[in-house]
């Protein structure tokens, strides 16, 4: 009778057992596969796509404030302040950033706050461009194409232009990743001296007016060197 008893005085308060809202906050960048990945910290080039999320759960009744903060490091003050569950935002700038999220759940004199106890960084490196002298267009899958070299970092814009000795435009392209494969008017270009004409800018400020000849070598053989 007493264990009859005891269950009875159980069920109200499995009934009305509070649940209380939260929140997990995640970032997620665009990797270098073009995929979603989440993570939470990142070191590496601009321009950077991060997505936050608060992933609030539990709501119910509550009002939520979110406020997202980001934060360069070295400075006191944040220098943006969204207030939405999710933030998208572009990192175009050197430094490392900090980013955070404080949460606040109200229910008439009831109030929840969340802070978290590890935010998110993201380190812009400084940039880097760097083109080579010569290409030699000839099918040997070694330096078939005139681009930039890899290893390039934190570059925000790029335009590239090749021209003729006389000034005729040949070939242009924005993309760090395209570049000219020699031909021109459908056929490739005769061997010589062509003008580069390269515009950039890192996500540091720096500015990247690259005015240079390069040597278009069709008959050259990287493992024969003739």
């Amino acid at each position: 009778m007493k264990l009859l008893t005891l269950l009875f005085s159980l069920i109200p308060c499995l009934i009305f057992a509070q649940t209380y809202p939260s929140v997990s906050p995640t970032m997620h960048i665009i990797n270098e596969d073009g995929m979603e990945e989440e993570v939470t910290e990142y070191d590496g080039d601009a321009p950077l796509k991060a997505f936050f999320r608060a992933n609030a759960k539990d709501v119910g009744d509550y009002q939520p404030v979110y406020e997202w903060t980001l934060t360069k490091s070295g400075e006191t003050a944040p220098f943006i302040k969204r207030y939405t569950e999710e933030m998208d935002y572009e990192f175009v700038q050197t430094g490392t950033f900090i980013i955070a999220l404080h949460t606040t759940f109200i229910q008439g004199t009831d109030t929840l706050d969340f802070q978290m106890d590890t935010p998110f960084s993201v380190t812009i490196t400084e940039s880097k461009l760097e083109v080579p002298n010569a290409f030699s267009p000839n099918g040997d899958g070694m330096n078939d194409v005139l681009k930039v070299k890899e290893g390039y970092r934190s570059i925000i814009s790029f335009s590239a232009a090749v021209f003729t000795r006389w000034g005729k435009k040949v070939y242009e392209w924005t993309d760090l990743n395209g570049g000219w494969d020699g031909r021109m008017g459908g056929s490739y270009a005769p061997d010589g001296a062509y003008f580069l004409k390269i515009d950039a800018r890192g996500a540091d400020g720096k500015k990247y007016e690259i005015r240079k000849t390069i040597t278009l070598l069709k008959g050259y053989k990287e493992d024969t060197g003739n």
